[in-house]
């Protein structure tokens, strides 16, 4: 099914920006992106809920039987890749697919990937792995340029609160996600767990292409398309790189594999050098004016303070499970709880305060900027992790276990700070964007939640060799000193 591109946006009915909110409920273009993007959360909760236990697992139980500083490493590269990929993928939506063909195959690549773990083999994991990291990678830039392009001329507060309230939408299946595969998962079998994230997101596939034509009139094809011959190359490389994967990976097969450590170190100085070589580039863009570099430049003060806060939020499936699991009482009236349904709380806490959120932007305006948002966000994390070392503190002073409000207060706080940097963070960097660059912007904003899931991943190499709660301390030493200089040293945006 294909859009009509050449239908002129103001052929449709799309969403007064002076309308109520809560009128977008209503228009079937929302319906279908919601619909998109809360099958995505499923699966990738889903398998996020599993993937640190699965890692961490003895092989005897069918897990990897990877240390948690590897386990964590291997997450925390994981999400990092996740985030990298939405680097090409944003640029693929602005010159080669368009924002629906770039959602559709990200949705596509995504299932395949949670089909390929379902297979129980430590090959078809890490191809899942990278499948499902690559399908992410196109899918997550361009469905919020697709979601600002049906809800045009809305102001800064407007938008903020709109992106508040798609948040929210969404954490219904990222609530459930968890609790399906987990239970699966731990109670049954890893790999069932993982089919059915796959199954999830074939919902998510057949949806989108039902409610597609409600899209009708939105930029859908490329933006600022490659030329026929550099179209014609780029198609030649792809085949090219493609069949030196396939290559690569057979001779890897044949040798008995690398050795995963080095591999996650190499990726996660990936991870530190594309963020630089990705502004350098946008920046020598010849399309862009002296204004549009300005604005590109003056994103930094977006930039970095994100770094640290999803280094921090990168450790929540993975430092956090692991406190889940040997922490946490999980008692409950005779029943077990499975350590990833904690995994659930923190979209729970999403559904909750969302609309709390979306009310304090439009309430607030103006009258705060970006970087004292920023602050507060940062605070926020630098509390929750504050609450999971003393957990580990007390669990360390002889309780093998603690009380799972610590946990439960650690992901309360997570929380309020993702509700700060995501909806904050998408609409500034829709405000910051130059025309014809939306999805490469939001590459952009992705890009640095991978730079700092990659340092986080690799940090969490320290977990076993420190006490644990030494290392959240650090964490929490960093935010707070952080949100404390940042509205000083940074002029508002």
């Amino acid at each position: 099914m294909t859009l009509d591109e050449g239908t002129s946006a103001d052929s449709v009915t799309r969403t007064d920006p002076e309308r109520p909110l809560r009128s977008m409920f209503r228009e079937r273009w929302f319906s279908t992106l919601f619909m998109t993007d809360m099958w995505e959360r499923f699966s990738f909760y889903g398998m996020q809920a599993l993937l640190f236990l699965y890692a961490t697992a003895p092989i005897a139980e069918d897990g990897l039987g990877l240390t948690a500083g590897t386990a964590g490493a291997l997450f925390g590269l994981y999400v990092s890749g996740s985030f990298l990929a939405a680097m090409p993928g944003g640029w693929l939506g602005d010159r080669v697919l368009g924002t629906h063909r770039a959602m559709l195959c990200g949705a596509l690549v995504i299932m395949a990937g949670h089909l390929s773990m379902a297979v129980p083999a430590q090959a078809t994991f890490y191809l899942g792995l990278v499948l499902v990291a690559c399908g992410t990678g196109l899918l997550k830039p361009n469905l919020p340029v697709m979601f600002d392009q049906m809800n045009p001329g809305a102001s800064s507060s407007r938008r903020q609160a709109a992106f508040s309230l798609f948040y929210m939408s969404i954490q219904v299946s990222a609530l459930v996600g968890p609790l399906v595969t987990g239970i699966l998962g731990e109670r049954v079998n890893w790999h069932l767990g993982f089919g059915a994230a796959a199954v999830g997101m074939a919902f998510g596939v057949l949806q989108y292409l039902h409610g597609a034509p409600s899209l009708r009139g939105a930029a859908t094809g490329p933006s600022r398309p490659l030329p026929p011959a550099a179209l014609r190359r780029l198609v030649r490389r792809c085949w090219a790189a493609l069949a030196g994967a396939v290559l690569l990976g057979a001779g890897l097969a044949l040798s008995g594999g690398l050795p995963l450590r080095p591999v996650l170190a190499l990726c996660g100085l990936a991870s530190l050098v594309a963020p630089v070589w990705y502004f350098r580039r946008l920046l020598r863009d010849r399309s862009l004016g002296e204004a549009e570099r300005a604005r590109v430049r003056g994103y930094v003060r977006v930039f970095v303070p994100s770094v640290l806060f999803w280094a921090m939020f990168g450790q929540v499936g993975s430092v956090f499970s692991l406190f889940a699991r040997e922490h946490t009482d999980r008692e409950v009236a005779g029943f077990s709880v499975p350590a990833s349904w904690f995994q659930s709380a923190h979209p729970l806490f999403l559904l909750l305060l969302a609309p709390v959120f979306a009310w304090l932007w439009l309430r607030i305006g103006a009258r705060a900027g970006v970087a004292r948002k920023f602050s507060v966000g940062l605070l926020c994390a630098g509390g929750g992790f504050a609450f999971l070392a003393v957990g580990a503190w007390l669990a360390s002073g002889g309780r093998a276990v603690v009380s799972p409000l610590w946990l439960l207060a650690a992901f309360l706080c997570m929380t309020c700070g993702e509700l700060v940097f995501g909806p904050v963070g998408l609409s500034t960097t829709a405000e910051s964007t130059p025309a014809g660059h939306g999805s490469r912007m939001m590459g952009l904003f992705y890009l640095g939640a991978a730079l700092g899931a990659g340092v986080g991943g690799q940090l969490s190499h320290l977990v076993g060799v420190v006490p644990l709660w030494s290392y959240l301390a650090g964490f929490v030493v960093a935010a707070v000193a952080t949100a404390l200089l940042l509205p000083r040293r940074t002029a508002e945006i």
